[in-house]
């Protein structure tokens, strides 16, 4: 194996070290590719915890992991621009803290960005669970096999809003580091803009394997950096702070749009507000004069022209929020990935011969 690490696996770390241990298993058990684990502690309340559980594992696989701290807070998004700095790979994986590796899924990377050509993100599937990975509680699977995608708009605009969940992406080092900024400090949504950014000028795949486990039952921590503050609560999911997120999600699709001179803003509205319901549901379970003054913030960000959105509003109104997450839930069982709304874009999937076609 070559010094240079095929896959740097970065991850931003902030309190849960008791979780820590079982995701860093779950990549030390991994096998066949050269990696290498970074891991930047931002200044939490458990620095010391986080740092006696990395030194551990430095210890036992000492030319593996490396382990860093910030000086202060850079909050989600600076620490994110952090890691690339300090990765060494070809190409970066970003894990969540309380987040899983799944079986296989560095092989997996690993295949596509060899068969694939001028490969700068790859967009996994991943699966949600509470106590047990083997028991996923929801798949989250957008297409039903392997897709080759040609940079450009299709691709941007059908990667935009799947790259939201951080664990288990891939973006090609070199061009992470060539699209550093600061802008989208606060946003919590730094991956978007690099995958835009990227995606103009290099292509996509998209891996139809369960590259990584979502621990569900975490409660959010963000809101302790500068950038963060006023806009996001520790240990809180506000209307506030989710309409905050939203407003983010299309500054930067926003950003796209004047920055490559690409048609993408538009289309990410739509494709946003054909799959709103996660950003719906989350606040849901408050009360009803609550959550409908959530619905006009939203809808007056420009989703109130997409149809699903009212279809998610009303159904969550009348059946409440548990009801609609087992409906869905049923229907990605059924059909083994999430519903294609809208035009989105396929690519192009790979036959069992490797050869590739229309999907």
């Amino acid at each position: 194996m070559s010094d240079t690490p095929l896959i740097s696996i970065c991850i931003p770390a902030y309190n849960r070290a008791a979780l820590l241990p079982a995701l860093l298993d779950s990549i030390v058990s991994q096998s066949g590719v050269n990696y290498e684990i970074v891991i930047c502690e931002d200044a939490s309340p458990e620095r010391e915890q986080i740092r006696e559980v990395a030194e551990q594992y430095a210890t036992a696989y000492p030319s593996q992991l490396s382990y860093h701290e910030n000086k202060v807070n850079l909050g989600y998004d600076g620490n994110l621009r952090r890691l690339v700095e300090l990765a060494r790979g070809e190409y970066v994986l970003f894990m969540g803290n309380d987040d899983l590796l799944a079986k296989g899924a560095l092989a997996a990377v690993a295949a596509a960005v060899r068969v694939h050509a001028d490969v700068g993100v790859v967009l996994r599937s991943y699966d949600s669970f509470y106590d047990d990975p083997e028991r996923p509680v929801q798949i989250f699977r957008y297409f039903d096999s392997e897709s080759f995608f040609p940079a450009g708009t299709q691709t941007i605009v059908t990667f935009f809003r799947r790259c939201v969940f951080i664990s288990g992406m891939v973006v090609r080092r070199a061009s992470a580091h060539r699209h550093s900024t600061n802008r989208f400090d606060g946003t919590l949504l730094y991956q978007q803009h690099l995958v835009g950014q990227i995606l103009a000028n290099e292509n996509g795949v998209y891996l139809p394997q369960i590259l990584s486990h979502h621990r569900l039952g975490g409660t959010p921590d963000f809101g302790n950096s500068v950038a963060e503050q006023g806009r996001f609560v520790p240990r809180e999911q506000t209307p506030e702070s989710s309409v905050h997120f939203m407003c983010g999600m299309l500054r930067i699709a926003s950003d796209l749009e004047q920055t490559l001179g690409l048609p993408v803003y538009m289309p990410i509205t739509k494709d946003i507000g054909n799959y709103s319901y996660p950003i719906l549901s989350i606040q849901a379970d408050r009360s009803i004069g609550e959550f409908l003054l959530y619905l006009w913030q939203i809808a007056k960000l420009g989703f109130w022209k997409v149809p699903m959105f009212y279809i998610y509003a009303c159904g969550l109104l009348m059946l409440r929020r548990s009801t609609c997450d087992r409906i869905i839930a049923s229907l990605k069982r059924i059909k083994g990935r999430a519903p294609v709304l809208g035009n989105v874009y396929a690519g192009h999937a790979r036959n069992q011969t490797g050869d590739k076609g229309k999907d």
